[in-house]
Parts: structure tokens; sequence; C-alpha cells
């Protein structure tokens, strides 16, 4: 990072005051900015290279940068927002690399769906309907209610019988 950053190449058309002035943010804000995100990545040559990478980008476009309210709010959002597609970049080079499975147990999610269905083939249908709609669905039981086309008090009733009545049919199987 204690490279600098070569203005001898800026466009024709800029001032010499504009490369000052650039200069000048860049000898203010170089530290700052390469600290900060040492402690984000925790890999200083990362850091150099983002660094490096959000003051090029802003190099490019001085003469906007330059007239805005807060040029250094502007950098760091920069520098963050090319770490954060670096971190995407990785991500997705690993996923691709090692073809990464799902985390979830496919075998427990499909035991869990049959035990479930198990139980609930033994309650009514109307408990069935309250139970879905409640427990799995997340419904309120106005919610529900609305939807069955009944009272809410019914619909928690319903639903009390259907845990009642599962219970006892799990209880069962598991003697």
């Amino acid at each position: 990072m204690r490279q600098r950053l070569q203005v001898a190449n800026r466009p024709a058309e800029d001032s010499r005051m504009g490369a000052e002035t650039f200069e000048t943010f860049y000898e203010a804000e170089r530290d700052g900015l390469f600290g900060a995100l040492v402690l984000i990545t925790g890999n200083r040559n990362e850091a150099e290279e983002i660094a490096q990478d959000a003051f090029l980008a802003l190099w490019e476009r001085w003469e906007r940068v330059a007239g805005l309210e807060n040029p250094s709010g502007y950098l760091y959002r920069t520098a963050m927002n090319g770490f954060r597609r670096r971190r995407r970049r990785a991500a997705l080079a690993v996923r691709k690399a090692f073809h990464l499975a799902p985390t979830e147990d496919l075998f427990a999610q499909a035991d869990a769906r049959q035990v479930v269905a198990q139980a609930l083939a033994g309650v009514s249908r109307r408990q069935r309907a309250a139970l879905v709609l409640t427990e799995l669905l997340g419904f309120t039981s106005e919610e529900a209610a609305q939807a069955l086309g009944i009272r809410p008090v019914t619909v928690r009733v319903l639903a009390s019988q259907g845990r009642a009545a599962m219970k006892r049919s799990m209880e069962r199987s598991d003697e």
C-alpha cells in the first residue's frame, strides 16, 4: 500500500491542480482505509488490493468524486463494495469447485414428513385442516377460521383435539 498511484497517466484534459488534489486526498486517506480493510479482511494483501482498486475507481472518476460532499465516504463505500464482490466470487468458486451439497439432511426431512403424514392420517379432516393451517402454515386462529368458514374458537378446539389425537397415535407407534 506504500506505493503511490501514478497520476502521470491521467487524461490530458485534467489540470495539474486536479491531479494534486487527488494525490492529496490519496495521501490523507490511504492509511486509514488500509487499516480498516486489514481489520475487515484479516489479510494485509487482500486489504491492499481492495484499497488499490477503490482508489483506482475514484481516480478514474475524480472530477465527479471531488465535487461530492463526502469523497471519503464514497471511497469507503467503493472499497466495501469491492470486498463484498470478492467474497461473493470466492464463495461461488468454492461451491463450483467442490459441488457442495445442501447442508440439510434430506433423509431426516423425508422421515419427518412421513411421521407427520402418518400422524395427520389419524385425525379427522377438520382437525387436520386446523392443524395444518395453524401449526404448519403459521396462521392465527382468526385467519384459519376465515379460511375454513368457522369461528376462531372452533379452530382452537379442533387443533387442540388434533394434537391430542396425534400424540396418542405417535405414542402407540413408539410402543
